[in-house]
Parts: C-alpha cells; structure tokens; sequence
C-alpha cells in the first residue's frame, strides 16, 4: 500500500474517526467469544503457562478479552508467547489496538529490521507483520497481525483504512490484534521466524473458528 503523506495522516485520522462514528451508530457489535476455550494444543505446540494480564496493563490497552500463553513446540523445545487482545468495538476511537512497534520499545526493546511475511495456512493465506528486535544480548522474532470478521491485515494504514469499509458495509468495528514472539537462539532470527511462523499457521484456522464471523 502507498505510504500516505505525513501532511494528510491528521486529516485522515480524523475522517476516519467521524465516519467509524456515523457507520457504527446502529453498529452490530457480536457477543463476545470465549477465547478461554482455545486448545491448549496446536499441531505440536503444547500450552505449558497461561499467564493473566496485569490490571494495569489491562487498562492501558483498552480491550475487551485477552489471551496470553506461552508454548512450547515438541519436537524442538522452544518457547513461544501468543498474546491476543480482541476489542468489541472501536467506534470513537477510544479502543483500538496498540501497535507492538509502540508497545515493544516501551517495554525496552529496540526494533532492528521489520518486513511481511505470507503465510500458507489450512485457512488460506495471510501476510503477517515480522520485527527483529533486541534488548541488550536478547533477541527475538515478534509476528503480529489484525484480525477483523472478514481478514487478517498486516500493516497498520491498512488496518484503518479496512476499519472504514467494513464499518460502513457490516456495521461492525470488532477486531483482534495477534502477536507471537520467540527468542533468536542458537539458529539466529530465521530459526526463530520458522518457529514463530509455525505458531501461526497453527493458530490461524482456530483463530477463525473462535472469532465471531
């Protein structure tokens, strides 16, 4: 997608607040889903620590449900966090998703390099956000993506732009952000982009089922 002009991204912003606003005044928000339910197994990922959300944290975010568990995968050991927050509703402005390359440096970590990756999973293709990034010696692989009723969108213009025409055509403004993260061991970033990726092919078509559609 183009890259939109630093002088128009207000004007956007703003456009974009007003007509989520006027889309959503009869909006249709789903019930929530019971994300408590996800299998603790997924195609040799085994859930090993369901870690809660701080209520600081919580409240910081903004969402509705939260997911955050790590696993490990059988046949190598490693770890990986899956963080999932999926909020009701957007409409105003006040919920929305914060972006892991705000989150993540906040937190100390410094973004190193960033891409897309696609993905093949048994619920089609998505494209994905990957970040490097680093916090003194540590290293990790972060993949991230939005997930709305309709698709899963990587990067975050896109994100907002989505948000506007599906507002307008379904009356619903719920999403989920989805993040995956594992640690660059001894086979560097791409090892740990191949297990975090596996996650995720893993974890899509789950995702899908327990959203509401």
């Amino acid at each position: 997608m183009r890259r939109i002009p630093g002088l128009y991204i207000p004007a956007f912003l703003v456009a974009q607040m007003l007509i989520v606003h006027w889309a959503a005044g009869n909006e249709r928000a789903p019930a929530p889903p019971d994300l408590a339910r996800f299998p603790v197994e997924l195609a040799g990922w085994k859930e090993y620590h369901d870690d809660p959300i701080e209520a600081r944290v919580a409240s910081e975010l903004g969402a509705d449900l939260y997911v955050n568990r790590d696993y490990a995968q059988a046949s190598s050991g490693t770890a990986a966090n899956l963080f999932l927050a999926w909020y009701r509703s957007q409409r105003g402005g006040e919920k929305q998703p914060h972006s892991p390359k705000v989150c993540l440096p906040a937190a100390g970590w410094v973004l190193v390099a960033s891409d897309e990756l696609a993905l093949d999973t048994s619920a089609g293709p998505i494209r994905v956000n990957r970040d490097l990034i680093q916090n003194g010696a540590a290293r990790g692989v972060v993949l991230y993506w939005y997930q709305t009723p309709r698709r899963a969108i990587a990067g975050e213009w896109n994100a907002k732009l989505w948000l506007v025409a599906d507002a307008l055509r379904d009356r619903r403004t719920d999403v989920a952000l989805i993040r995956i993260f594992v640690r660059s061991a001894a086979g560097g970033d791409e090892a740990a982009t191949t297990e975090a990726s596996s996650l995720a092919r893993s974890f899509y078509p789950v995702l899908r089922h327990y959203l509401p559609e």
